[in-house]
């Protein structure tokens, strides 16, 4: 039982047993004398003096307190300076942090002996990370080569476990099956009956089968599934948009014809001006021939293609010209044709002696895609002979021009002494945004099992943050981000969006995160924001710094967006207070020093720059809960129950909602 105790609190319990004998020993002594002069009669020669009973009483009383004084004193400078710093001590040497020089300095050899065991340690990590990075040279290089390929087909590949879940997956999956991540079942972005045959096709022997799918949004798909040749049993989809089968035309077909029948005779019959009825008739079949025309051509029409969207820094990396300021836009433009004239246009200015830099910013309700240089403006005829020109020889047909119309937009130059810039305007998506890698994988899901049988290190989490109007739980999001994390790594999957709070931001929390009225005005509001965070959160387990604070914004919206937010949630102040004990500064800086980690200049206080470090300060603390035999998420929950003078559990929380009004602040 004493085991299950904390250092600390084993040695408050040794010195209050102390003190607890040392009274009751006062206690009996007095006791015994004074039942001795009670039973003595006053003609005694034994018996006392008159008052000696209160004399006794009195040298207890003193004799007791000072014996608990003497010990509470004893068991403070013990605790501070043997039981804090062993904890302390232990954290570091768990962590491989190397406590500071002054920590423990009344262990004598105890405090230096952890410090060369932490250099040990620190320079036994580095030497092992070099080895395996000199290892996996070669590996590394064979994946990004593996990654380019797969990122730069048009087809989307995704690889799943033998129960569904997926394991790989590439950029175009995505555009696919938007909102694809790591392991969910890949049966959430499809409806089921065409997975469902497919698999019950290749369980009935087939090595490989087409497939004909439906998205959850109703997009049309096509691809082929085939089963992966090991004992796993897991799945590659490859998936392309399915091509349009043409409606059926025999009704406009029918109709031409039952038309065009009628009008023949009686066109025949015109030797003369045209009685009233017969030219009712002519007109009613003319009509008829121009709408069976109109349905004909309608049926065989294609339909109109996706909403274009390209990313402002994917557009301009492309363009193979030096950049200026690139703001994080998302653009509704097709990357491929606006990328193409701005870097024919590009050329066009190099060669005339206006060497161009390329910048997308934000102007208003609308992007502004920039080439600006030195040097003389730009004669709006020779901007319009350039315009007449294919970027692509192999599209003729897509001259400058027409990629404009197509877009609804126009360019045009500007200029000012010395120096010249075309301007091309862009509609911008007002999405949030969740950034990702050309292809986002972990194959060792597939061995890990059910989501609520697996260890801390193979869960798939998400760490996440919110930057508000206020530290109190009536306060607004004004930002929120998250990342996601899968069999202890980072796997690339972001989440972020300035949120708005409906609301002013008052001028002190500006001054905090740096976020403005004027930021949010065209963000998402709330229930949008959270629409599209709860959709990248769902069935993770949620990590955050302060998570009862996090949480309870989470919570309180509920009502207003719709959006229950029941996933399970660890908190690094706690997980904090296990390593290093209670005692110990648990704020987000002081454990990212513990551990060495940087919140780089500028994003310290920001969403994603806090989920960034609290992210890298989860990872480096799963070694030590391990050694401690914190190793399952129903660890966590237990020995959070130890910390709860520190900070409520954000689990109990969701069942008690009340439990947390007063104390989640934000730190």
């Amino acid at each position: 039982m004493m085991s299950r105790l904390s250092l600390r609190l084993r040695v408050f319990l040794i010195f209050a047993g102390m003190a607890a004998a040392i009274v009751l020993l006062i206690g009996v002594g007095l006791f015994l004398a004074a039942a001795t002069l009670l039973g003595a009669s006053p003609d005694d020669p034994g018996a006392g003096p008159p008052g000696m009973s209160d004399a006794l009483a009195l040298a207890g009383l003193v004799g007791g307190l000072g014996s608990l004084l003497l010990i509470a004193g004893v068991w403070y400078l013990f605790d501070t300076h043997v039981a804090r710093a062993i904890e302390r001590l232990a954290g570091g040497l768990l962590t491989g942090a190397a406590p500071d020089a002054e920590e423990g300095r009344y262990l004598a050899d105890l405090a230096p002996a952890v410090r060369a065991a932490s250099a040990a340690q620190a320079r036994a990590r580095d030497d092992l990370e070099q080895a395996l990075e000199a290892h996996a040279e070669a590996e590394a290089r064979e994946k990004a080569m593996l990654e380019k390929i797969l990122s730069d087909i048009g087809a989307g590949a995704i690889l799943t476990g033998p129960e569904g879940h997926v394991l790989f997956y590439n950029a175009a999956a995505v555009q696919f099956l938007p909102g694809l991540a790591l392991d969910r079942d890949l049966g959430r972005y499809l409806r089921p009956g065409g997975i469902s045959a497919a698999r019950a096709r290749i369980e009935a022997g087939a090595d490989a089968t087409d497939v004909a799918l439906i998205g959850v949004d109703g997009a049309r798909l096509s691809g082929r599934l085939r089963r992966l040749a090991d004992e796993d049993g897991g799945y590659v989809l490859i998936l392309r948009p399915a091509r349009r089968e043409i409606a059926p035309t025999r009704g406009p077909m029918e109709a031409l014809r039952r038309h065009a029948s009628a009008l023949t005779p009686l066109l025949d019959d015109l030797s003369g001006p045209l009685p009233e009825p017969l030219t009712k008739v002519i007109r009613d079949e003319g009509r008829g021939l121009t709408a069976a025309l109109h349905e004909l051509e309608a049926a065989l029409t294609p339909p109109a293609p996706r909403q274009r969207r390209v990313a402002a820094e994917e557009l301009a990396r492309g363009l193979a010209l030096p950049l200026g300021q690139i703001e994080p836009l998302t653009l509704a433009a097709d990357g491929w044709q606006v990328g193409g004239l701005l870097t024919m246009l590009g050329e066009k200015l190099e060669g005339s002696g206006r060497a161009p830099t390329a910048s997308i910013v934000k102007n208003g309700e609308e992007a502004q895609l920039r080439l600006s240089w030195g040097g003389p403006a730009l004669p709006m005829d020779q901007l319009d002979t350039w315009l007449q020109q294919a970027p692509d020889p192999d599209h003729p047909e897509l001259d400058g021009a027409a990629i404009l119309a197509a877009h609804g937009t126009g360019i045009w130059p500007e200029a000012a002494p010395g120096q010249g810039w075309l301007v091309l305007p862009l509609a911008i998506l007002a999405i949030a945004r969740e950034a990702r890698p050309a292809v986002t994988y972990d194959f060792a899901l597939a061995g890990q099992g059910a989501p609520d049988t697996r260890p801390l290190k193979a869960l798939t989490c998400v760490v996440f943050d919110t930057e508000t109007t206020g530290l109190s739980l009536s306060d607004r999001i004004v930002q929120i981000a998250g990342l996601r994390i899968a069999g202890g790594r980072k796997t690339g999957e972001q989440f972020e969006t300035l949120v708005n709070p409906g609301r002013p931001i008052p001028p002190a929390s500006t001054k905090i995160h740096g976020v403005t009225d004027e930021m949010v005005a065209d963000a998402p509001d709330m229930s949008a924001a959270l629409r599209g965070f709860h959709h990248f959160a769902e069935g993770a387990v949620l990590i955050a710094h302060n998570a009862p604070f996090d949480m309870g914004l989470l919570r309180a919206a509920e009502a207003e967006t719709g959006q229950h937010f029941p996933n399970r949630v660890m908190d690094t102040v706690l997980l904090s207070a296990m390593i290093w004990g209670q005692a110990a500064t648990h704020s987000l800086d002081a454990i990212c020093g513990r551990l060495g980690i940087t919140i780089p200049d500028g994003l310290r206080h920001t969403a994603m720059g806090d989920a960034e470090a609290t992210a890298q300060a989860f990872l480096k603390m799963l070694p030590a809960l391990e050694a401690k035999g914190i190793t399952r998420f129903e660890h966590v929950l237990g020995q959070a129950q130890k910390y709860r003078r520190l900070l409520s559990d954000a689990n109990l929380a969701e069942a008690h909602p009340g439990e947390i009004s007063g104390q989640a602040r934000k730190p």
